[in-house]
């Protein structure tokens, strides 16, 4: 990386993408909703708050930036000061009014995974597992750490959303997934995976976050 080219790269942002680029945030449990985006400006993901983009001239750098209305901007940009460097995590270049400058880590969600039948590797798991541990040894509380949060890339595991590290409640997300993964994905799937559809995994995304709200309310 060419520290020189980063100026370059905010001006870029500051000029042609954020003036153009539009978005809408209807529900908070619902991903954002990108609608204009400037070319050549690329859209890699969006979560409930925020969305990435990627431009093809800076392929190593991503920006993400928060819809109007939702907060975790600031705080987000503290977490990945708290964490510093590890693989498993991306790192702030820079933090704008209301965006980040992220170090891009490829791969694939394990929610894409699933779509695509590619094999979940032990090795990913236990590579969260990790990353989970030193975030927590610097004083954060790993939060909402789930299937379309986690990625995979050459069988090694990585968290691509942090943004709710400064959160002290604790949240079970990833240990109820590595349960379905023990239970279920290991047995059926990890050594013969098959493509599994839309409609199931959306199913199921609703299904845990009613069982969830279900069991908060119980308890």
């Amino acid at each position: 990386m060419n520290p020189a080219t980063l100026p370059d790269y905010i001006e870029c942002i500051e000029t042609g993408l954020l003036p153009a680029w539009q978005l809408l945030s209807v529900h908070e449990h619902e991903p954002v909703q990108v609608l204009a985006l400037p070319a050549p400006w690329q859209l890699l993901g969006c979560g409930n708050y925020a969305a990435v983009v990627v431009h093809p001239d800076y392929p190593d750098w991503v920006v993400k930036r928060y819809a109007p209305g939702r907060p975790g901007h600031a705080q987000e940009a503290d977490v990945y000061r708290r964490l510093g460097e590890h693989p498993a995590f991306s790192s702030c270049l820079h933090a704008g009014a209301d965006y980040l400058v992220l170090r891009r880590i490829r791969g694939k969600t394990l929610w894409q995974c699933c779509l695509t039948g590619e094999s979940i590797t032990a090795r990913t798991i236990a590579d969260i597992d990790a990353a989970m541990v030193w975030a927590t040894a610097r004083g954060l509380t790993p939060h909402d750490v789930h299937a379309k949060n986690v990625m995979q890339h050459e069988g090694r595991g990585y968290i691509v959303d942090i943004s709710d590290f400064y959160k002290t409640q604790p949240c079970a997300r990833w240990q109820d997934f590595k349960r379905i993964y023990d239970w279920l994905y290991v047995p059926l799937l990890r050594d013969d995976p098959v493509p599994l559809p839309v409609w199931l995994m959306d199913g199921l995304r609703r299904c845990y976050r009613r069982w969830r709200r279900h069991k908060r309310h119980t308890v």
